[in-house]
């Protein structure tokens, strides 16, 4: 959610459309003066959001348009959320696939994706070696954050799906770039676990900035994402815009800007979504199981063919450039009145 509001606010800016943040954790203000007129978009979903409106200065809420810019992994979306709704006079999502799910609240949807292609982030200086990481080898990497739901993002059949693909391939590395480990050991012992003694399978739990995680993503050859379920799927938007080779689960927002024409779809059968966290945890709700044989043909096709990965990438790139280039935005924008106050 947070990076997506700073994707938004970069974009705006670039539009050159007036816009100013403010901190939900810190109650700072920034940016530019808005008039009374602009819309207050508020990247928090439902659940939190009557409180969040609580901490906001008045002059921040009245007379405005409230957006709730709401994102969600599954394709209904919990009771609890419908509270929200008297809050917001429309809804943003990030994906039709997200949209769709939030339909049934009863206000107004639109599907605004994160513009990826505009915003136009750039990855800083560094390389494999300042990184650690090995020049010669094809390097697989699955960035997630545990916060997110380790049983929706799928590292355990990850990496076994890489173990089955290269065995302990001394050219072939595995990267697993993971956020909020502190806060979910049993996570971590269960992918350590997993790992066991591979010499070929690397855990990075660093803290990184932006242009820095960029740079990562950069270096590796593949970027694999074997998710149950995603509500936009920013980790492989942003690895298309790199012009990284990107193999994902064929199922849910992904799908919406990743085909077979630039990237590897995976198969996958849908499932009853079971999270043991309780957080996706709906009754008579669907996810996706990728395929693993699948998984492990397509990883061995894009580690072996260099022309293959630099071709996709190319078209994975042009095709965030087309398809995520702040379009759905600026109409929303338009839509909410923006020329009274840009």
């Amino acid at each position: 959610m947070g990076e997506g509001a700073r994707l938004m606010v970069a974009a705006l800016r670039k539009l050159g459309i007036l816009c100013a943040t403010w901190d939900i954790d810190t109650c700072r203000l920034d940016g530019e003066a808005v008039g009374p007129g602009a819309p207050l978009i508020m990247h928090v979903n439902a659940p939190m959001l009557p409180a969040a409106l609580l901490r906001m200065p008045r002059t921040l809420k009245i007379e405005r348009k409230v957006i709730g810019y709401w994102a969600w992994e599954l394709p209904v979306v919990p009771d609890t959320w419908r509270h929200a709704r008297r809050h917001v006079h429309e809804i943003w999502a990030p994906s039709r696939f997200t949209a769709d799910a939030l339909i049934p609240l009863g206000r107004p949807v639109r599907v605004v994706e994160h513009p990826v292609g505009l915003a136009d982030q750039t990855p800083s200086a560094r390389d494999r070696t300042s990184f650690g990481l090995p020049e010669k080898a094809v390097i697989v990497l699955v960035s997630f954050n545990l916060a997110s739901s380790m049983v929706r993002k799928n590292p355990i059949d990850t990496i076994l799906a890489f173990r089955e693909a290269f065995g302990d391939s001394e050219d072939r590395l595995l990267l697993l770039k993971i956020g909020h480990t502190e806060n979910y050991p049993e996570d971590m012992v269960a992918i350590r676990d997993t790992v066991g003694n591979a010499t070929n399978i690397r855990i990075d739990m660093h803290h990184y900035s932006g242009a820095d995680r960029l740079a990562l993503m950069g270096c590796c050859d593949i970027v694999l994402s074997l998710h149950r379920s995603e509500g936009f799927g920013l980790v492989v938007a942003e690895a298309m815009a790199l012009g990284r080779c990107v193999i994902a689960t064929n199922w849910s927002a992904t799908a919406e800007f990743m085909d077979s024409t630039c990237g590897l779809p995976v198969a996958y059968s849908l499932v009853p979504a079971h999270d043991p966290r309780g957080v996706l945890e709906m009754p008579q709700t669907c996810w996706a199981l990728p395929d693993r044989h699948a998984a492990v043909q397509v990883l061995r096709l894009a580690a072996d063919n260099p022309d293959l990965r630099k071709r996709l990438g190319k078209a994975g790139q042009d095709r965030i450039a087309e398809h995520l280039h702040g379009a759905s935005l600026l109409n929303a924008i338009n839509a909410a009145g923006v020329e009274t106050w840009r």
